[in-house]
């Protein structure tokens, strides 16, 4: 599997997860390679702070790597010095962020759809019409819940946003990338058929698959996340577009925050949750439950990533290509508990919940990286992405 969406927290939160540890967690679930995100501590928004992380995963990343610069609405300059084939894209939040990774302003955004040389990937949710929907609740109820958070972050919040996103791609062309989807409407906005020559390509998440809002009152903040789980209708209908084609990729959105931050009220609890050691699991699960055949779930977590992304000698089971393999075990069942979770969190939404298969192998360039239950007493670093762009 190539996740080209995680969030690994280092620099700067280290005590929700490291490169190494989550890394491993990653390896660890038969994730071999991944595309890190900007929103650590300092954003990753400028080139020197890219190359920081670089040398970071260098010493440290189990899986091989690749990291996104973040958008701002002033550092149209940095944007332009990416190396399309040592960098994988840039990350544009448009609308729903902390800090200043958030590029709300109509000249700023056009900039970037026309002036980025490499892969554009948005995270897309209307903060006006997410502030509307919280004040229109907050005016029936004092307190809000975790049962407000897919009122709030709703379905018209998220097509407002990836609607314009697309609307920017084709005036310019650019190459889009629209992550996370979580509705039937936004749907509408993609093309079916296969990934090959589309420059414009969605993304659905394992826990969008997985889960919908009949769990918000058995798991609470645990699956708290941006954009919001929402029903069970969005859930299928994300799952009926992986067949056609109209989502090409899966991948995780891998957030991790510590146990008790997540026991604070609904408003103060952060959003996402740790999903790479899992991820595969959850997708063969649904393979057995008879939602994806197995040839989709490999096409939509190995080869279209490498295609979407133009990544050198991977994704394939190919002559020449990088060895990055999982051997999976469809007959032996993986129990979640906290004994055999690997994030630095150390916690998951899915404990106690019995997969019915296991991560026998995983080689990351053609080394034994895990093997069963036991990880190697060293670590031989993994080796960053290329690109043929």
């Amino acid at each position: 599997m190539i996740d080209d969406q995680v969030h690994f927290r280092e620099p700067g939160l280290t005590y929700k997860g490291t490169i190494a540890s989550d890394s491993l967690a990653a390896v660890a679930g038969g994730i071999t390679s991944y595309m890190e995100m900007p929103n650590v501590n300092p954003a990753t928004t400028t080139i020197d702070a890219l190359e920081e992380k670089y040398a970071i995963a260098a010493r440290h990343s189990a899986a091989n790597y690749a990291f996104y610069l973040g958008a701002t609405e002033d550092n149209l300059e940095q944007i332009k010095l990416l190396d399309p084939e040592k960098h994988c894209g840039v990350k544009v939040f448009m609308g729903a962020s902390t800090g200043n990774l958030l590029v709300e302003n109509p000249t700023a955004l056009e900039a970037i759809f026309r002036e980025s040389p490499v892969l554009i990937a948005t995270h897309c949710e209307s903060g006006s019409v997410i502030n509307k929907n919280r004040e229109s609740i907050l005016s029936k109820k004092s307190k809000l819940t975790i049962e407000d958070h897919p009122k709030i972050r709703n379905t018209e919040a998220c097509f407002a946003s990836s609607s314009y996103a697309v609307k920017l791609a084709r005036k310019y062309r650019s190459q889009l990338h629209v992550l996370h989807i979580t509705s039937e409407k936004e749907l509408t906005l993609f093309e079916p058929g296969p990934i090959q020559n589309k420059h414009i390509t969605a993304e659905a998440c394992v826990h969008h698959l997985w889960f919908n809002d009949q769990d918000y009152p058995r798991l609470g903040n645990l699956i708290k996340c941006n954009p919001s789980i929402k029903s069970r209708r969005d859930q299928s209908a994300l799952i009926h577009a992986l067949h056609t084609n109209r989502i090409d990729i899966i991948a995780t959105d891998h957030a991790p925050h510590t146990w008790e931050e997540k026991q604070l009220d609904y408003d103060q609890a952060p959003a996402g949750l740790p999903l790479v050691q899992h991820a595969l699991l959850i997708l063969l699960e649904q393979v057995k439950n008879g939602h994806l055949s197995l040839t989709q779930v490999v096409e939509k977590t190995a080869h279209n990533p490498s295609i979407r992304y133009s990544i050198d000698s991977r994704g394939f089971i190919r002559e020449g290509y990088y060895a990055d393999l999982v051997l999976i075990d469809i007959h032996k069942s993986t129990t979640v508990n906290r004994r055999n979770i690997l994030y630095r969190c150390g916690w998951s939404p899915f404990h106690g919940q019995a997969f019915s298969s296991k991560v026998i192998n995983t080689w990351v360039n053609g080394q034994p990286y895990y093997i069963g239950d036991d990880i190697p007493a060293t670590i031989k670093p993994a080796l960053p992405l290329f690109f043929n762009r």
